[in-house]
């Protein structure tokens, strides 16, 4: 079998007859089922042509959920039997059975991912029975569109992807130096003056070419709400990314004041139209911890607890220049008892770390907010390698592990000279199959607080979808088998039956449309001659 993730358990039968889908078949769901029943039936109807009716009989396709399957395989497992008689998907929870509608999905061929039917198909599911779960509760993928502008209709398209690979969680990082892409209707100019920038570098910023397009977009609130809803209906939670108090040049065009105005010229700042880090950073003021209550006051509203409970802060790379500079700055040092500028940053982390555990929501950032304490309840981005992951969840913290020497996906997918931009590190497909989540070195207890791990897709070389799809597939259906699957260690791992089945499944991506890089190499179209990237020689540093 060629299904990706790989079932815990698969077992098929050749020899005995399996379920042949036609224009009688019927799709019928049990209590919990219903929302898979409507996106299955959308899905097959279009690629079949089929009508599938709900029926109460025993044949055709059921979806259903049970107490008994929860027991065993989780809320997120499930059993998928086909015989002669139909084919019965029944989840420990609705998440279980749209997971497993996912691998029915599979079962039925390449064809099943398009949109309209094809003409001489026969639709014959295989005698078998398969359970499965997954390893870990958080399966993501962070999507980098603040530096490069997707619109809501290529954000949903990922949505589905994700779902289709049984991914779980998008976090969007929706702020940054280069963009602000959230509506937000108290501050106006967030959008108006921070989602545009007069111009785009091509490549690494060493590189001298630009292109001159303006370049911007943003998802209005109601935008939000369609792609929160759309993923709930896909057991996808989103996660925003709001970066404070670094990384935050957008937000300074829009409104100077919210930057270090004593230090810098901040009335004269644009939004910023190169890579890499600003010094241009939040003023450690009253009046910007305000201005930022109200920004997520916003954002809880447009992102349900229900469907997600964490709020991503960013608190990475947070250059420190402007307020060694500053006289407001240091005067806040000071009346904060605080040692220095390490831990003023802390103490903007810190209370909104408070601010949002009051309203029942989880702050997690990156694993510099490691420095200077966290409560009990905020979690941590792993990015600097496992180190701060490690300590996190050796204190006792939640941890999501996404090391940039692993399953940062804008890294280069191989070493030749036609990689279009070349960033980073290469990670091949095989390399990103051998990651690993959870570091050796932490016991039982502390693993235990590892909720999953997260690719991120960081978009300053990509700048557009059909860039995107080529630096995520197909790394991307490696990291969800390691993230879904029980696999053995790295050194042990079947890559060579995982590449095998790869054949199959670079059809279903085919079907859905994806540009995925060919295991040959970048297609003409693909490369991006003359372009400078950041090549960085040697192997990863194990960190």
């Amino acid at each position: 079998m060629d299904l990706i993730p790989a079932p815990v358990r698969c077992h098929v039968d050749d020899g005995a007859p399996g379920h042949t889908l036609d224009a009688t078949t019927t799709l019928t769901a049990g209590p919990g089922a219903e929302a898979t029943a409507r996106w299955l039936r959308g899905e097959l109807g279009a690629a079949t042509g089929f009508p599938l009716p709900p029926d109460s009989g025993r044949s055709g396709i059921r979806l259903l959920t049970d107490d008994r399957v929860r027991a065993e395989l989780g809320e997120e497992g499930y059993r998928l039997t086909v015989d002669a008689g139909g084919t019965a998907v029944v989840g420990g929870g609705p998440a279980g059975v749209f997971w497993g509608a996912q691998t029915l999905r599979q079962l039925l061929g390449p064809e099943a991912f398009r949109r309209a039917p094809l003409p001489g198909r026969v639709w014959r599911l295989p005698h078998a029975r398969i359970e499965d779960r997954p390893r870990f509760g958080w399966r993501g993928m962070m999507l980098d569109v603040a530096r490069h502008f997707l619109p809501k209709d290529a954000v949903l398209r990922y949505v589905d992807l994700l779902a289709a690979h049984k991914l779980n969680v998008l976090h969007l990082h929706l702020t940054d130096d280069q963009g602000w892409r959230v509506e937000i209707l108290r501050h106006p100019r967030l959008t108006e003056v921070g989602a545009w920038r007069p111009r785009s570098r091509r490549g690494h910023r060493a590189s001298p070419l630009w292109d001159d397009t303006p370049h911007g977009g943003f998802y209005t609130q109601d935008d939000v709400r369609e792609i929160v809803a759309y993923a709930a209906a896909r057991h996808v939670r989103v996660v925003p990314e709001i970066d404070v108090p670094g990384h935050s040049q957008a937000a300074i065009a829009a409104y100077p004041w919210l930057g270090n105005a004593d230090a810098a010229d901040t009335a004269a700042l644009g939004v910023w139209d190169d890579w890499g880090v600003s010094e241009n950073v939040l003023a450690p003021t009253d009046e910007v911890l305000r201005f930022y209550e109200g920004v997520f006051e916003e954002l809880l509203g447009l992102f349900p607890a229900e469907t997600s409970p964490f709020v991503h802060v960013g608190g990475d790379e947070c250059p420190k220049e402007q307020w060694r500079r500053s006289p407001a700055a240091q005067a806040r040092i000071r009346e904060l008892g605080l040692a220095d500028e390490e831990e003023l940053q802390s103490w903007f982390i810190r209370h909104f770390d408070r601010w949002l555990a009051d309203r029942g929501r989880r702050l997690i950032g990156w694993d510099e907010i490691l420095e200077g304490g966290l409560a009990d309840g905020a979690a941590v981005s792993s990015w600097r390698g496992y180190a701060g992951g490690i300590a996190a969840a050796a204190a006792g913290h939640d941890v999501v592990m996404c090391p940039e020497q692993q399953v940062y996906l804008d890294h280069r997918q191989d070493g030749g000279p036609h990689e279009p931009v070349p960033i980073g590190y290469v990670r091949t497909l095989e390399d990103v199959y051998r990651f690993e989540p959870v570091p050796p070195e932490l016991d039982a207890a502390a693993a235990a607080h590892v909720l999953g791990a997260q690719a991120n897709v960081w978009t300053e070389v990509m700048e557009d979808q059909s860039r995107v799809d080529y630096q995520v597939f197909p790394r991307l259906v490696a990291f969800a088998e390691v993230v879904w699957s029980e696999l053995p260690g790295p050194a042990e791992r079947d890559w060579a039956g995982f590449r095998d089945r790869m054949t199959g499944h670079f059809r279903r991506l085919d079907a859905l449309g994806v540009d995925y890089r060919p295991p040959g190499g970048p297609s003409p179209w693909q490369r991006r001659p003359g372009v400078l990237g950041r090549p960085i020689e040697g192997p990863p540093p194990n960190v």
